[in-house]
């Protein structure tokens, strides 16, 4: 074999073997690189996978995102209304009439766009700096007295309401910016390792700019919610130490009646042990009661009043309007006075009330600041005028002073005069008639002739009493129809109808058994004949006409 063969063999076989090194390394080569890919393509799906994540939880957990769509929504739709604005004024220039379909076409699809626009006008500005406001705090109140501390506590309540709000959607905002940081982070990988890039670039150019939006937002809000938590705790600290003075001082005033109610159950005791008789014991109580209620009632204005000479200041000048206003009221309050310290009538007293030509009796059963409040009894008036009983009648106090009111029981009276009225005939023995009535009434009106004396003597240190005779009186009278005897004495003011019944019926029964006594009433006679006669004047003795 010749050197040259030898050579080619060696050279063919160094080519050869170089050949299958270099063969080797491109398989090497092909095979690393489809591994790479496949890992970059598993990464991509990975990624992506998180991505839609990251959407559901925006589109399902956080309404930033919403708000923000309408906000991108608005933003377009007026894009869109500026380029077709633009169209129309290349139209109008290159001729109206030549291109009038085309710029009527346009001219309807803004309008129909600004429509839209006006529906979204809300999202006009940046959603997360406008749809985060807190809210106004209102004029706060001012504890001036107890009640309104409840309106305190109310308000505090509804601040913190407030603030909590406030908390709470900041809270919302930064779990959105976590979100959206999160999906930013996914888009820039997926950015740079997708070899599609343009949409994607979008998507993540748009993340970021609603990023930064809602940073600025978060970053203005935190700063507000400083400010904001500033105030309520000032507010807070200012009601409270209200609250506690005015709690302070509702005790102080609370301690101050109850020392006045204990005066008052003591008085009350001492009343009840010292005085024994029922009218005074109740008027005392009523006094007692009045007195308990006007220093409470005055503890209370000279406590929460600011500025109690204002007070009076307005109060003088509204005098004038008041008193003509309720001018009844007024009246009544002052009759109450004129009654109470008067002492012209008592609870228990019998009165009569005069009023419009009618009269009502009855028994006095409470006398408050407007009015009288009497039980109607029966009696002579209701006898002959009324026919009724038994009504609670209410008498304003001011009545005392235009209108006719009787005291039966003042003082210490309990008895008041009453009297009989009878007719005999002109020929009775009038005088056996007037010792019959007298004697009737001596025998059943003694008991209350010698109290209405021991009573009376009592009243002279009072009043100038002149003619204390109380013994039974008996008048004649010659009337029309007859002698009228009238027979007065001294009763049971709350007993009238009940001696007046026994001593008529006693009076009629002895005068019955008298023969030369007859008692006269009216009767007609008829005179029937057949001969024209002088008719002679009837016995007296037998028939008279009376009233």
């Amino acid at each position: 074999m010749s050197f040259r063969r030898v050579l080619f063999f060696l050279l063919f076989a160094v080519t050869l073997s170089v050949a299958q090194v270099e063969s080797n390394d491109t398989s090497v080569a092909n095979a690393d690189e489809n591994l790479t890919q496949q890992r970059i393509k598993e990464q991509i799906e990975e990624l992506k996978n998180e991505l839609l994540s990251v959407d559901r939880k925006l589109n399902q957990e956080s309404v930033w995102q919403k708000i923000y769509a309408n906000h991108l929504a608005y933003v377009d739709m007026e894009e869109k209304i500026k380029k077709i604005e633009r169209k129309i004024k290349g139209y109008k220039r290159k001729g109206p009439s030549r291109y009038r379909t085309v710029i009527r076409e346009l001219e309807e699809e803004k309008l129909k766009l600004q429509e839209q626009l006006d529906l979204l006008k809300d999202y006009r500005s940046n959603p997360f700096k406008t749809l985060i406001t807190p809210k106004e705090i209102k004029e706060v109140p001012i504890v001036t007295n107890p009640v309104a501390i409840i309106s305190a506590f109310s308000y505090i309540k509804q601040l913190d309401e407030q603030l909590n709000r406030f908390e709470y959607e900041i809270d919302s905002l930064r779990r959105f910016i976590d979100l959206l940081n999160k999906k930013a982070s996914i888009l820039k990988e997926l950015t740079a390792l997708e070899e599609e890039k343009k949409e994607r670039q979008k998507e993540l150019d748009r993340t970021l700019k609603e990023l930064e939006e809602a940073e600025d937002a978060l970053s203005l809000h935190q700063t507000a919610l400083i400010v904001y938590k500033k105030k309520v705790d000032e507010i807070r600290l200012r009601l409270t130490e209200q609250i506690k003075q005015q709690a302070k001082k509702a005790g102080t005033i609370g301690i101050a009646v109850l020392i006045i109610l204990l005066f008052v159950l003591l008085f009350k005791w001492l009343v009840k042990r010292t005085i024994t008789d029922n009218e005074r014991f109740y008027m005392a109580n009523k006094i007692i009661n009045f007195t308990f209620f006007f220093l409470v009632l005055i503890i209370l204005l000279f406590a929460y009043i600011e500025n109690v000479s204002y007070l009076v200041t307005v109060l003088g000048f509204a005098s004038a309007g008041i008193a003509i206003a309720m001018k009844d009221w007024f009246m009544s309050m002052l009759g109450w006075l004129v009654i109470v310290l008067g002492g012209s009538i008592h609870v228990g007293d019998r009165i009569r009330v005069d009023k419009d030509g009618k009269m009502y009796v009855g028994d006095v059963l409470d006398i408050s600041l407007l009015r009288i409040t009497m039980l109607e009894d029966i009696t002579l008036t209701t006898y002959m005028h009324n026919r009724r009983a038994g009504r609670i009648i209410f008498i304003p106090n001011n009545y005392i002073f235009t209108d006719m009111i009787a005291n039966y029981t003042h003082a210490t009276l309990k008895t008041v005069w009453d009297g009989i009225d009878f007719t005999i005939t002109f020929n009775s023995n009038h005088k056996k008639a007037q010792h019959i009535a007298r004697e009737t009434a001596k025998k059943y009106a003694k008991g209350y002739t010698d109290i209405t004396r021991k009573q009376l003597n009592k009243l002279r240190a009072k009043y100038s009493l002149k003619n204390t005779n109380v013994e039974p009186r008996v008048y004649s009278f010659i009337e029309e129809n007859g002698i009228r005897i009238s027979l007065w004495y001294m009763t049971n003011a709350y007993a009238t109808l009940t001696l007046r019944s026994t001593i008529s019926a006693e009076i009629l029964d002895l005068i019955k058994e008298e023969e030369d006594i007859v008692i006269a009433y009216p009767s007609q006679h008829l005179y029937l004949e057949k001969a024209r006669k002088k008719p002679t004047l009837p016995d007296l003795t037998e028939s008279t006409i009376s009233l």
